[in-house]
């Protein structure tokens, strides 16, 4: 692979990583409100959105911890690409509904970001993950 090319793979990597530490790392210091803001899309039982909450913000947190130490970068890339797919297709739902939520993602309870907006960002998200799993697969061992 050429230096550019290991370039990107960390640079991506890295970004991905830290996205998800980042985010996971808020929905787990405010665990109801996170609860709250799973509740709203309207998609789960209602038990569900507090078994949802309380795990998967550790789930984001390990799966980019893994990504930033560079261990078990392929399987942490394709969970957090999935789960970035599932979240797209729950905000597909929510414009679909014509509902105006907040997603949740990065400041639960802190301010409102949009469903249009929170899916084109995860474009974006999910364009880092499958360069993430690409390129380590390039990756000399």
């Amino acid at each position: 692979m050429s230096r550019s090319g290991v370039y990107l793979y960390h640079a991506c990597r890295l970004a991905l990583g830290g996205i998800f530490l980042y985010a996971g790392g808020v929905k787990a210091n405010d665990v109801v409100t996170f609860a709250r803001d799973v509740s709203n899309y309207q998609i789960l039982p209602y038990a569900w959105n507090y078994l949802v909450a309380a795990t998967l913000p550790y789930v984001e947190s390990v799966a980019g911890l893994l990504l930033i130490f560079n261990r078990k970068v392929r399987p942490s890339a394709l969970l957090l690409g999935g789960m970035t797919v599932v979240f797209m297709l729950a905000l597909g739902s929510v414009i679909v509904r014509g509902m105006d939520i907040d997603c949740g993602c990065f400041n639960p309870g802190a301010g409102h970001t949009s469903a249009e907006a929170a899916l084109l960002r995860d474009v974006g998200i999910l364009l880092l993950a499958a360069l993430t799993y690409r390129l380590r697969g390039r990756m000399p061992s």
